[in-house]
């Protein structure tokens, strides 16, 4: 069965509404996520200077308070200032909230639309669609570059920041574990919800992925492989972060832990920052902020797919042919592109934080655990271990049983209680600002009800199913428990055939026999 995050359920139409919920979800990180996309272009176009910009006051967006940090390493009680206290001065946090994002007061007052950051956003958004309006193949061979090329930069870039001073210092802040923060519900909600986003657990990408392979294709020795590559991808850039940060602590003479922080304000204030000290600085930062953008664009590529594909699975007349899949496909970058430009106002950083704090964190893992509740007790986890039997030769079935049905359901909710207990509600830390801004209360219910409508789909698609479903309720429930596909538990036995028409490239079954051809009357005088 080579379908998208919808029409898999196929093998459970009941609860075909998950595949709904991770494929609004994704597509709502998709139109925030290319945002960055677009801040990274910016400051990539403003590397073309012989002095970076960020590293001097006395520009046309630089305020009174602006001071370089040598000013303000001289002050002799520079170890007690605040983090805020010490970039409210900084030329590279005015240079990031009063020229790029020209940050209004709050989410009610959005302003004007910035042209530049507009036009940045529109290239990422041109790149990917150049990439992906064909299908598979040329995304496929486009991944290629985008996936390893930043290797070599980050490569680059822990080489040159292990020689700086200090480095040796934020390395090894990098690596001393603080163990009583493991009692901290917090960290885990975090960290669980940061390897969902990793790995994207829940969002139809892999599932639209996967359905390119062939069906005896080894996915499980792919899994171990995306586990250990993304598990060293991101020790590498903790290495060249951290490096960094220890460089930054050792002249400064401020502690790393005041320099450190999450979020944008770590990629586009802390590191150019970082970057403006290094001789050479606008190479540096040109290799930087171009790995940002190779990641990012990479990212994208299997998020905008598996949102392509779950639509189109569903509604296959939209890729009958290649121009209705480039139109689709070109339909969906602009509708994302219209959303990303509320995010390139004035406001749009508080719109930003929206959507990153509401759009899928802590939903994510509530649609996860109903995924594997489905598969491991409604579809059967002695079936889907059949299935993986087929398909890669041996068997799994401790691994269904033990894992799918009891691990991950107990793991993703314990997660998600905990995302709930330590739940607070969104503030923003301005960087030019010693207080936080809250939210106002129009603005969290409507973070909520964006969070919540990907889960409500579930009930309204499953209410929908058994309408359109004929019989009494019981047998609507079995015939809508029931998978519709057959040949996925044959398909050892037939031999694999490629369509030459089939305009994404997957396989195609030697007879697709679908028992949601027939009609529901014959399948309920049967049952």
């Amino acid at each position: 069965m080579s379908k998208g995050a919808i029409a898999a359920w196929d093998i459970c139409p009941l609860f075909r509404g998950i595949g709904c919920a991770s494929t609004l979800i994704n597509f709502l990180v998709n139109s925030y996520y290319t945002v960055i996309l677009g801040w990274a272009f910016h400051f990539i176009f403003a590397s073309f200077t012989i002095e970076l910009p960020w590293t001097t006051c006395g520009n046309p967006w630089n305020t009174e308070s602006c001071s370089s940090a040598e000013t303000r390493t001289n002050s002799s009680n520079v170890t007690q200032l605040s983090r805020q206290h010490l970039l409210a001065v900084d030329p590279a946090a005015e240079y990031w909230e009063n020229r790029v994002l020209r940050i209004s007061s709050g989410i009610d007052h959005l302003g004007t639309v910035q042209w530049d950051l507009a036009l940045c956003l529109l290239l990422a958004w041109i790149i990917i669609f150049l990439a992906i309006c064909r299908g598979i193949k040329t995304s496929g061979k486009v991944m290629y570059f985008t996936a390893t090329t930043p290797y070599l930069f980050m490569i680059t870039l822990l080489i040159r920041t292990a020689q700086l001073e200090g480095a040796s210092t934020g390395i090894s802040y990098y690596l001393k574990p603080d163990w009583k923060k493991l009692a901290d519900m917090t960290v885990w909600s975090d960290a669980g919800t940061q390897i969902f986003f990793s790995y994207a657990i829940g969002l139809g990408a892999l599932t639209a992925l996967g359905s390119y392979n062939r069906y005896h294709h080894n996915s499980v020795r792919d899994c171990l492989l995306f586990a250990g590559a993304n598990t060293f991808t991101s020790l590498l850039a903790g290495f060249v972060i951290f490096a960094t940060l220890g460089n930054m602590s050792y002249v400064s003479k401020v502690p790393i832990h005041l320099i450190a922080e999450s979020g944008p304000g770590l990629a586009f204030i802390i590191y150019p920052k970082a970057l403006g000290t290094m001789p050479g600085s606008p190479i540096w930062s040109f290799c930087f902020f171009t790995m940002i953008i190779l990641l990012g664009i990479d990212s994208m590529f299997g998020g905008v797919e598996g949102f392509i594909a779950a639509i189109s699975d569903y509604f296959p007349q939209m890729i009958s042919n290649t121009w209705y899949r480039v139109s689709f496909v070109a339909a969906t970058c602009i509708i994302s592109y219209a959303i990303g430009l509320f995010m390139v106002t004035n406001g749009g950083m508080y719109i930003f934080q929206l959507f990153d704090y509401y759009s899928g964190s802590r939903i994510i893992l509530l649609v996860t655990f109903m995924e594997c509740v489905v598969i491991g007790y409604v579809y059967g986890w002695k079936r889907f271990a059949d299935d993986m039997k087929s398909m890669y030769g041996f068997s799994l079935k401790w691994f269904c049983c033990f894992y799918l049905c009891i691990i991950t359901p107990l793991f993703t909710m314990v997660l998600f209680i905990f995302s709930v207990i330590v739940y607070e509600e969104l503030t923003y830390m301005r960087a030019v600002s010693p207080e936080p801004y809250h939210f106002p209360k129009w603005a969290v219910v409507l973070g909520w009800m964006m969070a919540s409508s990907s889960l409500f789909l579930i009930p309204v698609v499953m209410i929908v199913e058994l309408i359109r479903t004929p019989g009494s309720f019981i047998e609507r429930l079995k015939y809508l428990c029931t998978p519709r596909l057959t040949q996925h538990n044959n398909c050892l036995n037939s031999p694999t055939l490629i369509d030459p028409e089939n305009s994404d490239n997957r396989e195609a079954s030697p007879k697709d026999n679908r028992e949601g051809d027939i009609s529901t009357a014959t399948f309920i005088q049967k049952n």
